[in-house]
Order: C-alpha cells, then structure tokens, then sequence
C-alpha cells in the first residue's frame, strides 16, 4: 500500500499501469476528455521494490494531521497556517526531525519553549509522539472521500 498524489494516480491509469478500485465524485476535465478522479487505484504489474514499504514518513504536514491541528503543549485547535511544528529536543541541541521528537505547537508555545529542553521550559506535552499509521491519517470523520481508502489500509501502523 502506498498514498500517491492523485495526479500520479491519474497518469497511472490513463496509461493502463493500474486500474481504478474506487473513486471521487469530481470530475477532472481536459479539453476533450471528462474523468472520475481515482481514490484507490491498484497497479497492474509489479513495478519496483520499494523501501520502507508503508512506513508513514515524517512531513510536517503528516505531523500536523498526527495531532490533529492541535497544540500538544496548551491544547488550541489552530487553523492549518497558525500552527507550527517544534522539535522537543530543539535541534540546537542535537535533536532529529523524527516521529519521537516533533510535535505540532501553536506560535505562542513556540515561542515560549524556544530551545530549551521541555523539562527546563516548565511545559509538559498532551501526550508522547510516535509514528502515526496511514489509517489514523486519513481517518478524518468530516471527510468522506477517505473512507474509501479505509478497506486497503492494515492496522499494524504500517
């Protein structure tokens, strides 16, 4: 299982590499063809081996949807631009950009931890970060067309 853009998606099966398992109700048009836009596509032929197979990497979009747009420090709900993402052994200080050590913060406890250490900065977080699986991801109850994809999706986190 791997998520791909639907754009790729599109190319996939307009070229007969993949068939088309699900899809959205939009429609993409060119200038002279109308098409359902895929949600779940399967490919035909093996193509690659890919490593990490399933893994969920960590974006800071992929963060953001981890916490679900809320400050793991105080708790507020940010809108997708007010929200920042804060390495909790700062970076400064050897910390890696990995599932373990980001988190998403709104500007003000940004600012406030700055890069201290969290038990030096006097904040505690809402709860430990871990590596997401894809499921918890796109899981999202406000979203229909993701509960497509939901039958393909394994449990295991990976």
């Amino acid at each position: 299982m791997q998520l791909i853009s639907w754009q790729r998606a599109l190319c996939l099966v307009l070229s007969q590499k993949a068939e088309v398992i699900a899809e959205y109700n939009t429609v993409v048009r060119s200038v002279s063809t109308a098409v359902n836009l895929p949600s779940v596509v399967r490919l035909l032929r093996y193509a690659r081996i890919v490593t990490r197979f399933g893994f969920v990497r960590c974006t800071r979009r992929n963060v953001l949807l981890r916490d679900s747009y809320q400050c793991q420090y105080c708790g507020v709900k940010c809108r997708p631009g007010a929200i920042t993402i804060d390495h909790v052994v700062p970076r400064s200080r050897g910390g890696k950009t990995t599932w373990t050590n980001v988190v998403a913060a709104c500007h003000p406890c940004n600012r406030k931890k700055g890069s201290r250490p969290l038990e030096k900065s006097g904040m505690n977080l809402l709860k430990v970060p871990r590596r997401p699986a894809w499921k918890e991801l796109i899981e999202d109850p406000t979203e229909e067309s993701s509960r497509d994809w939901l039958p393909y999706l394994d449990s295991t986190g990976s």
